[in-house]
């Protein structure tokens, strides 16, 4: 059985009612819940991810939304690797209100992290408030990977979307090494001098 890599801590922002919830749900083996409730508690769902033929175990951490209990979620960003900006593609109030949500992001944790930008519930593209170039151009202005997903019919897209960032992640931090990894080794065919004392393997 593989050794995992390294914990990774990820976590998913943005205004109550965007579908968090949902896209954590479908990413982690859950069913998408029609009517998902405001969560009014952060909490985490694990997932592991094979890169490359090593093990990483994903912590999805579903942030909490509502404006009254916003200050919690600050508690909870700590450590957090990669930061996930989700709005809800049919309501502009919640794409207009990411920047808020960057700017709380930017002072907890700075700016040398993985971030991604997902516009969510891409299946209501008919009550569509938010163009995808708007999207992609916000994204872009935070230094963000964008997708526009729906936690009902493109789970697996999400997926995806969470390996590519998890990518990103290892390529510029990098794999940890393994202990005593960076020493070197002793060749074979070396000849240890002055053994005349040496009794048995040192």
């Amino acid at each position: 059985m593989k050794e995992v890599v390294e914990d990774v801590k990820v976590i998913l922002i943005g205004n109550s009612g965007v579908g968090k919830t949902n896209l954590i749900n479908i990413s982690t083996g859950g069913e998408f819940n029609e009517i998902e409730k405001s969560s009014t508690t952060a909490s985490y769902s694990k997932k592991q991810m094979n890169i490359k033929g090593d093990l990483y175990n994903l912590s999805l951490w579903d942030t909490i939304g509502q404006e009254k209990l916003r200050h919690l979620s600050k508690l909870f960003y700590k450590k957090s690797k990669i930061v996930i900006f989700v709005y809800d593609i049919t309501q502009k109030t919640t794409f207009e209100g990411l920047n808020s949500w960057y700017e709380e992001i930017k002072q907890e944790l700075g700016e040398d992290i993985i971030k991604g930008v997902v516009g969510n519930k891409q299946d209501l593209f008919m009550k569509e408030e938010v163009k995808e170039e708007e999207g992609e151009k916000y994204a872009k202005s935070i230094n963000a990977k964008f997708r526009l997903t729906s936690a009902k019919c493109d789970g697996e897209g999400f997926i995806n979307f969470l390996e590519l960032l998890l990518n990103e992640y290892i390529n510029k931090y990098g794999k940890k090494p393994k202990p005593n990894e960076h020493l070197k080794l002793v060749p074979e065919n070396h000849q240890i001098k002055n053994t005349k004392d040496k009794k048995g393997c040192c």
